[in-house]
């Protein structure tokens, strides 16, 4: 395992990286700490920060890695877990400031992202070819 691949990568693949396993971590801690606490509250609303980097940032990392790219050739596949993941992140925050009843329902879009965003997005980033392979498996 080496960092070294990581951290030759443009930056934009560093903020991603270190975002989504900043936000992995920190999901795992706010989905096994008690809920409705203040601590619940804040560590969600950074969490909620840290996945909008991780969305935000997946977005440029095709261009980074290929500048001469056109726009709509950005987007793979997997890029469907960055529409999804905004999607829910607009529909998780909304459902907090609407408070009452849709408050008990903000786990389910930040469960689902968590789960699909982090941990099987994150999975396919171990695979063969990909930075992060490299990171753990060597080149």
């Amino acid at each position: 395992m080496s960092l070294e691949p990581l951290l030759n990568a443009p930056w934009v693949i560093q903020v991603h990286a270190f975002a989504a396993i900043a936000a992995f971590l920190l999901g795992a801690v706010q989905l096994s700490a008690p809920k409705g606490t203040l601590p619940h509250r804040t560590l969600g609303a950074v969490w909620v920060l840290i996945m909008s980097a991780v969305v935000i940032s997946s977005i440029f990392i095709r261009p980074s890695l290929y500048p001469e790219l056109p726009f709509l050739k950005w987007f793979g596949p997997i890029h469907a877990f960055t529409v999804l993941t905004g999607v829910g992140i607009v529909v998780g925050v909304s459902r907090i400031l609407k408070g009452g009843p849709n408050l008990k329902r903000h786990s389910g879009p930040f469960i689902g992202m968590f789960l699909g965003g982090l941990v099987v997005a994150g999975a396919l980033a171990f695979l063969p070819g990909r930075i992060m392979n490299e990171v753990m498996f060597g080149g």
